[in-house]
C-alpha cells in the first residue's frame, strides 16, 4: 500500500507538471501576437517617432516631414468630451445597479447594457451622425466625444456594479445604524471604498475607445489643422492614421506606422496604469 501511494504521488506531480508545462505554453501563445505586432510597429514607426511628430502639423502630400500634433491633441480632446459623457452617466448608472433597483428591472439594465457593449462601434458613430451632425450639417469634436462617450457607458456601469459589490455590506449597515442618510452612506462610504475599482474601469474605457476610428469617420469627420472650436470637424490620431494608410504616399506610410506605435504605447500605459492601481486589492478598503 506505502508503494502504491507513492507512485500514484509520483504520477500526481507529474502530471502536475506536464499541465503547468501546458498552461505556460498557452499563455506564451497567448500573449504573442502582442508581442508580434508591438516588435512590428516598433520596427516599422520607431525612426518616424521624433520631436517633430509630436509638435508638428501634417505637411501636404508629396512634402516629407511634418507629424501629428494635431491629431495627438484632437485624440485627448475627444477622450476628455468622451470621459464627461460616459463617466457620470455610466457610474451613477452602476450606482444603482448595485445600489437601487428591483431585481427584475436591474436585470433588464445589465441584459441592455450587456447588448450594447457588443454593439460594433460603427453603429454608434451611425447612430450619432443622425442625432448631432445630420440637424447640425456639421461634422465636430461634440459629435465625435458623444459617440465615444456611448461606447464607454456599458463598459463603465458593469464594471462600477462590480467594485460596488465588493464593498463588505457591513460597511452600509454601519452607516445606516449611525444615522447617516443613504446617499451619503453610499456616496462617502461605498463609493469611496470603491474609488480605485471605479477609477480603473474608467481607465479601460478609455483605452477601449482611443484607437476607435469608425465612430470618428461619422462624427468628428478630421482635420488637416488645429481646431479651434469644438463645433468644428477635429483630427484624431486612429483617424489620421487611416488617412495615411490608405494614401500612395511613401512618407504617410512611415507616419502612419509612428502614429500606430504612439496609440498602441498610450492603450498600454492606461493597461499599465490600472494594474498599478489595482495590485494586490481590488478595492480601496
Amino acid at each position: 500500500m506505502a508503494f502504491q501511494s507513492a507512485n500514484n504521488h509520483s504520477l500526481r506531480k507529474a502530471f502536475s507538471f506536464l499541465v503547468s508545462v501546458g498552461t505556460f505554453f498557452c499563455a506564451i501563445l497567448v500573449i504573442a501576437p502582442l508581442g508580434i505586432v508591438f516588435f512590428h510597429l516598433v520596427d516599422k514607426g520607431a525612426s518616424s517617432v521624433n520631436w517633430d511628430f509630436f509638435t508638428k502639423l501634417p505637411k501636404p502630400p508629396m512634402e516629407s516631414g511634418g507629424g501629428m500634433a494635431n491629431a495627438i491633441a484632437g485624440t485627448l480632446t475627444l477622450l476628455a468630451l468622451a470621459a464627461a459623457v460616459g463617466v457620470p452617466i455610466g457610474v451613477l448608472g452602476g450606482v444603482y445597479l448595485s445600489e437601487y433597483g428591483s431585481s427584475r428591472v436591474n436585470w433588464w439594465l445589465r441584459f441592455f447594457g450587456d447588448v450594447l457593449n457588443g454593439v460594433p462601434s460603427i453603429i454608434w458613430g451611425i447612430v450619432v451622425y443622425g442625432l448631432i451632425v445630420k440637424p447640425t450639417r456639421t461634422f465636430s469634436a461634440y459629435a465625435g466625444g458623444v459617440a465615444l462617450g456611448f461606447l464607454m457607458l456599458p463598459i463603465i456601469m458593469r464594471t462600477t456594479e462590480e467594485v460596488l459589490y465588493l464593498v463588505p455590506q457591513g460597511y452600509r449597515e454601519a452607516g445606516l445604524a449611525l444615522g447617516i442618510p443613504r446617499w451619503k452612506v453610499i456616496v462617502h462610504i461605498v463609493m469611496a471604498s470603491a474609488l480605485g475599482g471605479i477609477t480603473t474601469g474608467v481607465l479601460l474605457a478609455l483605452a477601449r475607445v482611443a484607437g476607435e476610428t469608425a465612430p470618428i469617420l461619422f462624427t468628428a469627420f478630421g482635420n488637416s489643422f488645429w481646431n479651434h472650436r469644438l463645433s468644428d470637424p477635429i483630427a484624431a490620431l486612429p483617424l489620421q492614421i487611416f488617412t495615411y494608410a490608405i494614401s500612395p504616399y511613401d512618407d504617410w506610410h512611415r507616419q502612419a506606422w509612428a502614429g500606430a506605435l504612439v496609440l498602441v504605447c498610450f492603450t498600454l500605459l492606461v493597461n499599465v496604469t490600472v494594474r498599478f492601481l489595482t495590485r494586490g486589492r481590488t478595492v480601496k478598503v
